[in-house]
């Protein structure tokens, strides 16, 4: 189920934010703590209102994040939870932007973040 964040998925989003990066991205550790990041989510992610959590029995277990400027839309974040990887939830959270954003959508990865870079290929991006 996808449904927007909302307030009380602070904590959440975080956590799929600070776990995904923490198991997928070894090469890129964030500088940030936990408690930066739910400040951050609270902040400023959050209140963007282009933020979407996808759920398993009740639980944030991924997070997308849009944003639009005057020439393209963006994917600012995806992130998927460590463990529910490969059940669709990215496709189904890159779906979701395709239909409720403007195009050009446009995002950014690592370069050697391989995992996603396959994922994106895969659904059309270069």
């Amino acid at each position: 189920m996808l449904r927007a964040a909302i307030a009380e998925d602070v904590l959440a989003v975080a956590n799929v934010i600070v776990e995904s990066r923490r198991v997928f991205l070894p090469f890129a550790p964030s500088p940030h703590t936990i408690e930066e990041v739910q400040d951050w989510v609270a902040q400023h992610l959050l209140p963007t209102g282009g933020v979407t959590v996808a759920l398993a029995a009740g639980r944030v277990v991924a997070v997308l994040a849009t944003s639009e400027d005057d020439s393209a839309a963006w994917i600012d974040q995806l992130y998927v939870l460590p463990g529910f990887d490969g059940q669709g939830l990215g496709t189904k959270l890159l779906d979701h932007a395709h239909a409720s954003v403007k195009r050009p959508l446009r995002l950014f990865t690592f370069q050697q973040n391989v995992g996603a870079r396959r994922f994106y290929e895969r659904h059309g991006y270069d």
